[in-house]
């Protein structure tokens, strides 16, 4: 068995090694007209990088934005491709338990524009999305709500999830330029199960939808 796996290690090694060589016999060949080619490319490239996130930072991408009323959500709508909104209520304790990540991450990600809308302030939207548990995430690209975070079951079912499992879900749905392995959560990591203390369920509103009020925070 160990042999086998000895002689697995020494393919993969020499699979790399290949990898390298042929790289590097590449490299040589090419001319200077090829380098000065790559050279133009890529500062064009940084030029395009740079413009962008200027236009980003010109539609107040990079701060986490409380919207006063729903208008100001088809406003952000014509100036962001990719916005991350989250519906809310004062009143409902998990909604603070996000308003703490988003704003971390809004620093961060700033190709997306973070922002926040009361529910109480938004009825028509709020009606439009069936939104009737607190709190929802709504992911909207290009104008189109592409995707939905309810509640926490996405993050693993309990109030302490990491800022790093809500953006993991955030680039699940293409909302950010999410960096690390989509294809697993990071706190799959954590091998303790975690315990909600609370033991409550999600919340949701009373909206005349047929929804239950659940707020039970105060």
């Amino acid at each position: 068995m160990e042999q086998v796996f000895e002689q697995k290690l020494m393919q993969a090694a020499q699979a790399v090694e290949a990898q390298v060589d042929a790289e590097l016999n590449r490299l040589e060949k090419l001319t200077e007209e090829d380098m000065e080619k790559i050279r133009s490319q890529r500062l064009e490239s940084l030029k395009q990088e740079h413009k962008k996130r200027q236009e980003w930072m010109a539609n107040g991408h990079g701060e986490y934005e409380d919207l006063p009323s729903e208008k100001e959500l088809f406003d952000t709508t014509k100036k962001s491709e990719r916005i991350v909104c989250h519906f809310y209520r004062d009143s409902t304790m998990r909604c603070k338990i996000v308003d703490k990540h988003l704003d971390i991450l809004a620093r961060k990600h700033i190709e997306a524009k973070f922002v926040k809308l009361n529910v109480d302030r938004a009825p028509f939207i709020t009606e439009r999305l069936h939104i009737k548990t607190l709190p929802t995430i709504a992911l909207l690209i290009d104008n189109i709500v592409k995707d939905k975070i309810i509640g926490f079951t996405d993050l693993g079912n309990h109030d302490d999830f990491s800022t790093e499992m809500l953006e993991w879900r955030l680039g699940r749905g293409g909302a950010i330029d999410y960096k690390g392995d989509l294809s697993s959560p990071p706190d799959d990591n954590d091998k303790k199960k975690k315990i909600n203390l609370l033991g409550k369920k999600p919340k949701t509103i009373r909206n005349g939808m047929g929804g239950d009020d659940d707020d039970d925070d105060d």
